[in-house]
């Protein structure tokens, strides 16, 4: 069984509005001793959803939303963070209203995805949505997003275009795809 290393130290060495950075003192179970860097949660933090959202068994509905660290538009799942006193499914189900004008009748947990351990003290919960019905709640997004209807069956198709680059998107078409296939 591996023994998991000691935190000796912890120390914020910067902080914004949304980040924290967080220096990390770190002793092995054989005595070796390292200093990591990493992007802790700051403050009060409830977690992330990325949602699926099924239109029929073969479409899934997209967004196309301006992403400031590549200072480009990029296609995608909706996503957001958990608010205070929502489950993940409430946040997932919250943020597909804000997002494509749609709510849930069936929405499914299907796994967390963590992007750059080694970094990022973050996690994404991955959640299925189907069972589609209309329903638009104001979001906090600065403009309309693009809603794209796009067939579950060509993820390579829309990854080929290069307009969805971000992994977490991919992997969760991926699984859906699968998830969709055994379902049908």
């Amino acid at each position: 069984m591996v023994k998991h290393p000691i935190i000796l130290n912890k120390t914020t060495v910067a902080k914004s509005r949304l980040f924290c950075i967080e220096a990390l003192q770190i002793q092995f179970s054989n005595g070796q001793l390292r200093h990591y860097e990493r992007l802790a949660k700051c403050g009060a933090s409830y977690g992330a959803v990325l949602v699926i959202p099924m239109l029929d068994k073969d479409t899934v509905l997209l967004i196309k939303e301006y992403s400031a660290g590549l200072h480009r538009y990029e296609v995608g799942l909706p996503k957001g963070k958990v608010d205070a006193g929502e489950t993940f499914l409430e946040a997932a189900n919250r943020e597909l209203k804000e997002e494509i004008g749609y709510g849930a009748e069936r929405l499914q947990h299907l796994t967390s995805f963590s992007m750059a351990p080694s970094y990022l003290e973050h996690t994404t919960e991955i959640i299925l949505a189907e069972q589609l019905y209309a329903e638009k709640l104001m979001g906090d997004e600065p403009e309309e997003l693009e809603i794209i209807p796009w067939p579950i069956a060509n993820i390579n198709e829309l990854i080929a275009t290069g307009g969805c680059s971000e992994a977490r998107s991919i992997a969760a078409l991926f699984l859906a795809k699968e998830f969709m296939l055994q379902t049908k």
